[in-house]
């Protein structure tokens, strides 16, 4: 396998398991030859995110709650410290609702659970990037990618403040890939098809979204984790540094079909 990012070095969010999509990201960064850090949320999860980084040999795995600014500064600061001050990816792949405003109607999403889900799946993209720029400009520049979903364009059944959370998410990647861009940082995002893992469970339906995607979409095959990850090795990568501001879609096509 060709070793597009030998000497980069990475900084992954939103490792749960084997079978996030950051995971399979991570993976594939890691095989063709970069470093990186990793974070984990909540003290449930840190036995599963520790083994799979020392899998591939990573030099640092902390704790982060995105929710907070201190505690983003201090990933990143420790980040740049493994890294001699520098940082040339960022992957986000975080996000969460509360799991009954993802089962009944979205009017009804209360205030405070609507801003959890804007602070936690969007925001966080904001003071992830802000904290990493420095370390990028250091670097000569950067790529940031972050994970969107078709919900964000379009009303989805189910998906409710979810869907509100991604399309802040998207205009955020729009808008930071203007500022950042000057600094020769480039930021995406990849818009999958529903792909089985622990957070998709959590959509109530999710089977029947899984099964209209794969009888519609062109290609009628379901979509892999696997998939998600050489989509954004491509971002990632020098292949694409002319690429930023935009939404690389890996859904077999659905997101092209009027029914």
């Amino acid at each position: 396998m060709t070793k597009r990012f030998e000497g980069k070095r990475g900084l992954i969010t939103g490792v749960a398991n084997r079978r996030s999509i950051a995971w399979a990201i991570a993976k594939r960064l890691s095989e063709e030859g970069a470093q990186l850090a990793f974070t984990y949320q909540g003290e449930r999860i840190e036995k599963n995110v520790r083994d799979l980084a020392d899998s591939v040999s990573s030099p640092l795995v902390t704790a982060c709650d995105v929710r907070v600014d201190e505690d983003v500064e201090r990933v990143v600061r420790e980040a740049g410290e493994a890294f001699d001050g520098q940082l040339d990816i960022l992957v986000h792949s975080v996000a969460f609702a509360a799991a009954e405003d993802l089962e009944g109607r979205f009017t009804d999403t209360p205030r405070d659970r609507f801003w959890l889900a804007l602070d936690v799946s969007a925001y966080s993209l904001v003071a992830l990037a802000r904290a990493s720029e420095p370390l990028m400009d250091a670097a000569g520049g950067g790529s940031i990618l972050t994970m969107t979903y078709l919900g964000g364009e379009r009303a989805v059944p189910h998906y409710n403040v979810m869907g509100v959370a991604k399309s802040a998410l998207d205009s955020s990647v729009q808008y930071l890939a203007w500022e950042l861009g000057q600094k020769n940082i480039r930021v995406n995002a990849i818009s999958a098809g529903p792909v089985r893992t622990l957070a998709a469970r959590s959509i109530a339906g999710f089977p029947t979204m899984e099964a209209i995607v794969e009888e519609r979409s062109p290609l009628h095959r379901p979509i892999e984790a696997d998939d998600v990850g050489g989509g954004a090795a491509y971002l990632l990568s020098e292949d694409a540094r002319n690429v930023t501001g935009t939404t690389l879609y890996v859904d077999g096509g659905y997101h092209a079909m009027g029914m």
